[in-house]
């Protein structure tokens, strides 16, 4: 009778048992491989090197300890701390060596029946299996070029977000990830494009572990006409209407001799949390901070992070022997998160290492910033841009343009974007869709979407002038947070929707200069939104309109494989 084959059900053994029937008692014994001596000589590299790292640190970490309480110099070594240092280094170098197994495991000859099977079960994990593909999806494929690494990445061997590191090639990276994840998952992906995308542009930068890009289209509002020049005002959306409907609103503009606006507040924010051992503590803190005669000494510490970082101010808010400190600085054409944030660390080491020594920094972003969150302390004080944007409509424009007329515009104003909202209990939502606009143009742009939150903050306000013939409208956006330079704005289709506003990158003039007229373009964009919205729905206008432009009867699937 033959060898029994193993139990692979039971643990693996590091020594196999094999059970022979009484015919094969007299069987010789299996042959002896080369790779039993390795085998051998790794147990007991083992069980000498793994002990003598640990011996020798914790020996070396004793002495060494001794000697700075002593005051002895680190460099005088006796011959057992040499032996140690010996020790240590060659214990490191063999353990380092030994978890880079698996570039000797290719060259140990094996057979079936050899003991090093059962290391190489250590080795490498045992392959996750497959998932069957979901009904109604595509069966994934995986190029032959991408096999190996893609079952190395689903067995688990390789990390997932380590391809571009090991692979030097980001776009190949991407499509190894997306593979893996389709037999992992057993769907899919078709329809997620992964060519046509430069993925070098986004490393380390703007997404981890990308699979693919999503496809928005952008349509374009205008021309806008606002303080003297006209813009086309890009905005990138799923929503059917809402780019007609802001080109509506920016000709009734146009027509009316354009909208003016103002830049109110231009800064940055960051707030830390800091604990005190006493309220009295804390508010010594307080006080310091906000007294003028340290503010300079502060702002030197500040402005160190950055050329175009200055410190404005400093205000402070107390919650029992805690301290929310909320600085404010300018940020050039950058939005300016990382910029606040580094001048911040620097202000808190200064505090730390001076006169606060028991101040314990709790987290650098203490929520009174406020940052992707509605908070009052946006919508009064402000953050980021701080613009106001009007326009007076004549009768003309409105009757023949917006359909519809003034007085029916204000009353609509003021029992919907005031009254309502009031009822609502809004935050800085005093608007009929500034959001709508505000994202639409922040993804064009390459702007940070999830401050669209604060950045949609927004009072409309309307009034009949001029013996109640015309519309004075206008709209106040206290925290507009937006930057031409960093993060999405390098990408080259969101660069190339700033380059059309003429706001690319950094003003070599005026240094935040092109952030602030990207704040002003933004505020009269949702000035022409809540004029065309508004106006639709007081004529009645709105399900009509969506029903035409919103609705499509053809499958876009289908145009798309055809």
């Amino acid at each position: 009778m033959a060898h029994s084959k193993p139990d692979h059900e039971s643990p693996p053994n590091i020594t196999r048992r094999f059970s022979f029937s009484a015919e094969d008692s007299t069987a010789p014994p299996p042959p002896a491989h080369t790779s039993d001596t390795l085998l051998l000589f790794l147990r007991l590299a083992n069980k000498l090197f793994l002990p003598l790292f640990f011996v020798a640190a914790y020996f070396l970490m004793q002495r060494w300890r001794e000697k700075v309480r002593t005051s002895t110099p680190l460099h005088l070594l006796t011959f057992s701390e040499i032996t140690a240092v010996v020790s240590l280094i060659a214990s490191f170098i063999y353990l380092l060596g030994f978890f880079g197994i698996d570039f000797v495991q290719p060259h140990i000859s094996r057979s079936p029946d050899d003991d090093s099977d059962v290391v190489q079960h250590f080795i490498r994990p045992t392959p996750t299996p497959k998932r069957p593909i979901s009904s109604g999806t595509t069966a994934p494929f995986v190029s032959p070029d991408n096999a190996d690494i893609v079952s190395q990445v689903v067995a688990g061997s390789i990390p997932s977000y380590s391809l571009e590191s090991r692979l030097g090639d980001c776009k190949r990276a991407a499509v190894v990830r997306r593979e893996a994840l389709q037999v992992k998952t057993g769907r899919s992906l078709e329809g997620l494009p992964v060519d046509g995308f430069d993925y070098d542009s986004i490393l380390g930068q703007c997404c981890e572990m990308p699979v693919g890009y999503v496809q928005v289209p952008v349509g374009i509002a205008g021309p806008l006409f606002l303080d003297g020049r006209e813009f086309s005002v890009p905005m990138a959306t799923t929503e059917g209407c809402l780019v007609a409907s802001t080109n509506r609103g920016c000709k009734a503009i146009c027509m009316s001799g354009g909208a003016t606006s103002v830049l109110l507040r231009d800064g940055m924010t960051r707030a830390p949390v800091v604990r005190l051992g006493s309220a009295k503590r804390a508010a010594e803190l307080k006080f310091f901070l906000e007294d003028p005669i340290n503010f300079e000494t502060l702002a030197m510490i500040f402005n160190r992070s950055s050329r175009f970082g200055r410190l404005q101010g400093i205000q402070c808010s107390m919650a029992g022997k805690n301290l929310y400190m909320r600085f404010t600085c300018s940020t050039g054409d950058a939005m300016g998160m990382n910029m606040v944030s580094k001048g911040v660390q620097n202000v808190l080491d200064f505090l730390l290492h001076n006169d606060f020594p028991d101040m314990d920094v709790i987290s650098l972003s203490g929520n009174f910033c406020s940052d992707k969150k509605p908070a009052a302390v946006n919508w009064i004080q402000g953050r980021g841009k701080s613009v106001v944007c009007e326009a007076v409509i004549k009768e003309e424009v409105v009757r023949t343009v917006l359909k519809t007329t003034v007085p029916a515009l204000v009353e609509l104003n003021m029992l919907k974007n005031l009254a309502g909202s009031a009822v609502a209990g809004a935050l800085g939502g005093f608007n009929a869709h500034a959001s709508n606009i505000v994202s639409a143009i922040f993804i064009a742009t390459g702007q940070d979407p999830a401050q669209n939150v604060e950045s949609s903050h927004c009072i409309t306000m309307m009034e009949a002038i001029n013996d109640g013939k015309d519309l004075h409208i206008s709209v106040t956006m206290p925290s507009i947070e937006v930057g031409t330079v960093g993060g999405g704005t390098q990408l080259a289709s969101q660069s190339a929707c700033l380059n059309l506003l003429g706001v690319k990158g950094a003003s070599m003039e005026s240094p935040g200069a092109n952030s602030r007229l990207l704040a002003a373009i933004v505020a009269g964009s949702v000035l022409a939104g809540e004029l065309s919205l508004m106006s639709a729905l007081a004529a009645g206008q709105l399900v009509k309109s969506h029903m035409k432009y919103n609705r499509s009867s053809k499958d876009c699937a289908k145009l798309a494989a055809s």
